[in-house]
């Protein structure tokens, strides 16, 4: 048995996730779209591993299993018609019950739609087409959100997606998207999106890294992704702010394995210096980015999030520009270190970029960049 599959992802990441499906052997990948990856799970993946085993997506934002592909989804509102009939045609009852959920459920079902490019109808319109139709099917309640309403968050899940003349009707077979980490009890304001965080992880090359270090590292957020690809390496948190590194204590013994009591025991948010981290495999530091309490060169790889001065404004040392965080970067590097920043305003001086990848994120465009220490 062969399912179809798509993992939504974010914009500018979907090679990642592409690569990631292939690895953990969940499908072969058929194609990739805008946000997009569309894949066939299996028999030995099947099912139960889009509800299991697509945890380990951890650059993916949700995965859905595809009901219908609809082509001739035109920006007329004509387009309507030809979605409902098609989620007419959608075998629901046995989709919902394959994907984990029951038809009879008393949270009913919701649906979100997105589409690209310009359209003679809204997204409300569109889930409004499809969700009663498959209420109708189901025998449940459908929620809109075309007067501002909010859905149960028991309610059954489906998805609509279009781009150019073909859209995709889905259901979510898990009970939350993946980017909902279980792990983030806590956060703070300008926390990072954590597929974004895991594919700084994977650009970051972690095998045979040591010591993985973050001067900005808020809620932990980039870290504790790192730790998921990498559970060998030691990692380093450092923030101004006592209230993220308490977060971010709290996220990283939420996402430690039950097995490891000795790694969670070992946690803190500490004012202390690296060398005082114990053997946990977290060390969470009170300092400015700006003067980072590391020796030189004790770094194999720099993860950074640099504060967008949108949420987060900088402070401290790096509240008049980011010189002294990219300075203290270099200096903590090894001399074949590597540094993977979110950057938003340009390469910073003196850093040869070895890869950059354009993303969309929270209305703006900003890089992932892989950098080394440039000469000069």
């Amino acid at each position: 048995m062969h399912t179809f599959a798509v993992a939504r992802v974010v914009h500018g990441i979907e090679p990642l996730v592409a690569t990631e499906i292939r690895r953990s052997r969940l499908g072969v990948v058929r194609g990739v779209r805008h946000r997009e990856v569309w894949f066939e799970a299996t028999d030995e993946a099947g099912l139960l591993g889009l509800r299991t085993a697509s945890l380990l997506l951890r650059t993916a934002d949700d995965v859905l299993m595809a009901s219908a592909v609809v082509d001739g989804i035109g920006p007329g509102r004509s387009a309507l018609a030809r979605l409902a009939e098609a989620a007419r045609g959608v075998d629901a009852v046995r989709l919902a019950r394959l994907g984990g959920g029951r038809p009879d459920a008393r949270g009913g079902l919701e649906v979100s739609a997105s589409f690209v490019g310009r359209r003679n109808y809204t997204r409300f319109e569109i889930e409004d087409a499809v969700g009663g139709e498959l209420a109708r099917a189901l025998r449940v309640r459908y929620h809109s959100r075309t007067a501002g309403g909010r859905p149960p968050l028991e309610a059954m899940s489906w998805r609509v997606t279009i781009e150019g003349e073909q859209a995709v009707i889905a259901l979510r077979p898990a009970h939350r998207p993946l980017h909902r980490r279980p792990y983030k009890t806590a956060s703070i304001r300008g926390t990072l999106h954590p597929p974004v965080a895991a594919a700084m992880a994977e650009l970051a090359r972690l095998e045979g890294a040591g010591t993985v270090l973050d001067p900005c590292c808020g809620a932990g957020t980039t870290l504790i992704e790192a730790h998921a690809l990498a559970p060998h390496v030691r990692l380093l948190g450092f923030d101004h702010d006592p209230a993220a590194l308490a977060a971010a204590a709290a996220n990283a013994r939420a996402a430690l394995d039950d097995s490891d009591p000795s790694a969670r025991d070992g946690l803190r948010a500490a004012s202390a210096s690296p060398s005082q981290c114990g053997g946990a495999p977290f060390g969470w530091v009170l300092a400015d980015g700006g003067r980072i309490p590391a020796p030189d060169g004790s770094a194999d790889r720099v993860l950074v999030n640099p504060p967008w001065g949108r949420q987060v404004p900088p402070r401290g040392l790096l509240a008049r520009d980011l010189g002294p965080l990219w300075r203290e970067v270099r200096r903590v590097l090894t001399a074949d270190g590597l540094a993977v920043a979110l950057v938003h305003d340009g390469i910073p001086h003196r850093f040869a970029v070895e890869e950059a990848i354009r993303v969309s994120l929270s209305g703006r465009h900003p890089m992932i960049a892989v950098l080394r220490k440039g000469r000069g």
